[in-house]
Formats: structure tokens, C-alpha cells, sequence
């Protein structure tokens, strides 16, 4: 990948490392799978993952997944390829096609949005369709793309990967709502117009001081951001909340006539993050039958330790910024939020990140208890047809027990201790999602979504 200019520093590098989250090599080597259940449950496991559907609705995709010993047919260094699918009986995933944000540039990046940034954003979107398309062109006895919901059942039958194409982040397509019809032309059946910064479609939950983001500067959604609710309804593509602001999730659940998805969430009762859904959007996304994908994201799943909070005490009173305990929330221990980054120099918004982010590093991972307790809180407030599974592999998700897709099974056997049925887990596994999916399908327009 051809890099634009920017600054290089190691600071820099370990911002990337540790925001963007890719488990590559031996990166995911801190998870020490000693999972241990009753060997009944794990047989039950086993028994049930042979008969049902079972479906991860965010998984990334690096930039050189299926290139030379990173082939999609081999187990190699990521957390997901086909090999690990079928080792954990995973029968489908939703495959991100995105780009973070104005400012990706590299391993040596990010910096401050310069020119150019946008045509990289959209060369890395098309870089990871195309990685989708030569998965299924190479194997395809062992892989196959899911436009429908009838797709993703057929593929089951043929024992086939069904892929489902999702894209993540409006920043790319610049403020062309056309766009949305070329890409649900090309395949794409899941979309969320925000990621970590603000775009012109939408407001984040993570809006980065560092390219002079504010708060809830669109209100929510923009203009152009409710142009396409209306017409991703219309395209019948599922709309995807995850990652957005809560006044934007109230608006996307106002606007659309078709159930939504947060694809990649967890819940802000256990960690009182913007990132993660309130009780209101957990019921708001219910509201219009949609689903909420719990996902395996370490920090999102357990509160960080008293022993990291006083760290990163420390740290901002270095940098002169005021005490966790004075804030709403915990936003700006997960990230470097503060206001008053968008006035500092790179170099010391680098050393600042840097070390935030090595001392999070530090925190003992989450366990599968952890995700349990999440779909716990969710389904007690929304009820078991409104709550999936989700990882956000290669992107920094993966807890202690699901390092990756081949122990998929491990999560099933967590839920079967918590005593949820057979009929309840293949819900979670996948029945709510493919649900709403059908019926986000038969509510758009005549003869809009089929793929090139």
C-alpha cells in the first residue's frame, strides 16, 4: 500500500497497533484459552453446532488477508479464516468492508486528515471487497456470498462459508448517496455509516479530538445521513447502529420503517461507555424488531480495574488533564478523547496515546463469563428475539476462551451452563438476525436488491 506523507514515530505506530486492534502473527498469543466445562456440556455443544445456523455479524478483514501464507483456506495468523470456521462449526459471518477514517494511512499513521485521504479510504474498501470476491472465486466447494437469507440456508445445506458483505463507515463514500446503490448492487446487505470520528453522514460515539471532532456536532444523523435511512430501507439492506452517536441511534430508530442491527455492541449498565448501548437504545433498537449483536470486545465487557484507573490517573495528571472520577463517563480512559487534544501537537498527542493505550494493554483480558454477563443484561431487557453474537475478530475483539473462530463451540457451551435451551441459542447464534434480514428484505423496494 502506497503510504501518504505523514509523521513516523514509534508513538504513532503503537497508536495504530492499539486502536485499530488487528490481531496479526502472534498478536492474539496474550489469550491463554483454560477453558474448562463439564465434558456433558461440551458434547452438547458439539451436537448443537451440528444442526444449527450459527452466524458472527462483524468480523474484519485485513488488508492482506488470502495473500501469500495468509491464504483464506489455511489456519493462519488471523483470527478468522475457513479453516478456523470449521474447526468452531461457524456456518456464516458478516465480512466488514471498511476504512478508519480521514486519517488512515498506514502503519505510520494516523495523522491529521490531509489530501488524498479519502481516495485511500475507498482503495482499502475495494481491497477488502475484492478480497471477498477471490475467497469465493478460489473455493468456492468451501465459500460462497449470502445476498438473502435463502442464500445463507442453501450455503448451510451445500456446507459451504456464507458470507454476508457489511460495510462500516459513510467517510469514503464522500456525501454521494448514490453510492449506496452501487455498493448494495455489488452485494453489500449490511451498512453503518459510522466508525471511530465524525463523517458527513453522521456523529460517532468515538468522535477523535485529534481531528478536531466535537460531541454530537451533527445533532445525530446529517441531512444526507437521513437520506439514507430512507433509502437503505428502500435498497434493503440492513441498517447498522453500532459505533453511533445516541442521538444518531435515536434517529436512525425513528426514520426507518425496517428493523435495525447493532452488529458489534455491548452494554453501558456493565461499562458506562458511549460506545456501548444504553438501556433506552437497547429498547429503541427492540422498537423497530431489530437486533442487538453482543460482541467479545475485552474492555467493552468488564469495567477497567482499580489498578489501570489509578495508571491512567496518573497519566493525565502528567498531561494536565483532570481526573477520571470528574467525568460522566469512562470515555476518555478507553481512548484520547479530551476536548483539549485538538490544540496539541502530534508529538504529544503520540506520547500520550501511546501510553494510554500500553497501559489498557495491561488489563486482564475479559472472559467468556464476561460476554455471558452481557447477553445476560441484554436479553433481561430486551428479551432473547432481540439479542445475537457477535466477535469483531482482527479488530481487537476476541476474549479468553473465544481467541478466535475455532473455539466458537466455547460460547455455546457458556450459554448452556447459564441454562438457556437449545431453541434460545440458535436464536442468538443467528435465527434473529437471519429473521430481520428476511424481513428488512421484504419491505424495500421491487427489484433493488440484486447484486451485480
Amino acid at each position: 500500500m502506497k503510504l501518504l506523507p505523514g509523521i513516523k514515530s514509534i508513538w504513532v505506530w503503537l497508536i495504530f497497533i492499539s486502536v485499530i486492534g488487528v490481531a496479526s502473527g502472534a498478536g492474539y498469543l496474550w489469550w491463554q484459552s483454560q477453558v474448562h466445562y463439564p465434558r456433558k456440556i461440551m458434547e452438547h455443544a458439539e451436537a448443537l453446532h451440528e444442526r444449527i445456523l450459527s452466524f458472527d455479524s462483524h468480523i474484519d478483514i485485513p488488508p492482506d488477508f488470502h495473500t501469500k501464507d495468509k491464504e483464506a483456506d489455511t489456519d493462519g495468523p488471523y483470527q478468522f479464516d475457513l479453516v478456523k470456521a470449521g474447526k468452531g462449526r461457524l456456518s456464516g459471518a458478516a465480512l466488514a468492508v471498511f476504512a478508519w477514517p480521514e486519517m488512515w494511512n498506514g502503519p505510520n499513521a494516523p495523522h491529521r486528515p490531509t489530501a488524498g485521504m479519502r481516495e485511500e479510504a475507498q482503495h482499502q474498501q475495494e481491497i477488502r471487497y475484492q478480497i471477498i470476491q477471490n475467497i469465493v472465486r478460489d473455493f468456492p466447494n468451501r465459500a460462497g456470498i449470502a445476498y438473502t437469507p435463502d442464500d445463507f440456508y442453501r450455503l448451510a445445506d451445500e456446507g459451504k462459508f456464507a458470507i454476508v458483505i457489511s460495510m462500516l463507515n459513510a467517510y469514503p463514500l464522500g456525501e454521494d448517496l448514490s453510492q449506496l446503490d452501487r455498493w448494495a448492487a455489488r452485494g453489500m446487505r449490511m451498512f453503518g455509516l459510522s466508525y471511530i470520528g465524525n463523517n458527513a453522514w453522521v456523529d460517532s460515539s468515538r468522535p477523535m479530538a485529534f481531528f478536531n471532532d466535537t460531541p454530537d456536532v451533527l445533532g445525530g444523523l446529517s441531512k444526507l445521513g437521513e437520506q439514507a435511512v430512507k433509502r437503505l430501507n428502500d435498497l434493503g439492506v440492513i441498517i447498522d447502529v453500532s459505533q453511533m452517536s445516541t442521538n444518531a441511534v435515536e434517529d436512525v430508530t425513528r426514520l426507518t420503517r425496517s428493523p435495525v442491527v447493532a452488529s458489534h455492541s455491548a452494554v453501558r449498565g456493565i461499562v458506562d461507555i458511549p460506545r456501548n448501548l444504553s438501556d433506552k437504545e437497547l429498547q429503541l433498537i427492540k422498537n423497530t424488531g431489530g437486533v442487538v449483536q453482543i460482541v467479545g470486545f475485552p474492555t467493552y465487557l468488564r469495567p477497567l480495574s482499580n489498578t489501570t484507573l489509578e495508571k491512567l490517573n496518573k497519566l493525565r495528571e502528567k498531561f494536565e488533564l483532570p481526573p477520571l472520577e470528574t467525568l460522566p463517563n469512562l470515555a476518555y480512559a478507553h481512548m484520547p478523547g479530551d476536548p483539549v487534544i485538538a490544540i496539541w501537537p502530534e508529538k504529544k498527542f503520540g506520547e500520550y496515546a501511546g501510553t494510554l493505550y500500553s497501559i489498557i494493554e495491561e488489563e486482564p483480558k475479559a472472559t467468556l463469563n464476561d460476554l455471558g454477563n452481557a447477553i445476560d443484561y441484554a436479553v433481561k431487557k430486551i428479551g432473547i428475539d432481540h439479542v445475537g453474537i457477535s466477535s469483531d475478530f482482527n479488530d481487537g475483539g476476541g476474549v479468553a476462551g473465544w481467541k478466535d473462530a475455532s473455539e466458537t463451540r466455547n460460547v455455546t457451551a457458556e450459554l448452556i451452563q447459564r441454562g438457556y435451551s437449545d431453541t434460545d441459542i440458535e436464536k442468538l447464534w443467528g435465527g434473529n438476525f437471519l429473521r430481520i434480514w428476511k424481513q428488512v428484505q421484504a419491505q424495500a423496494l421491487p427489484a433493488t436488491s440484486q447484486p451485480e
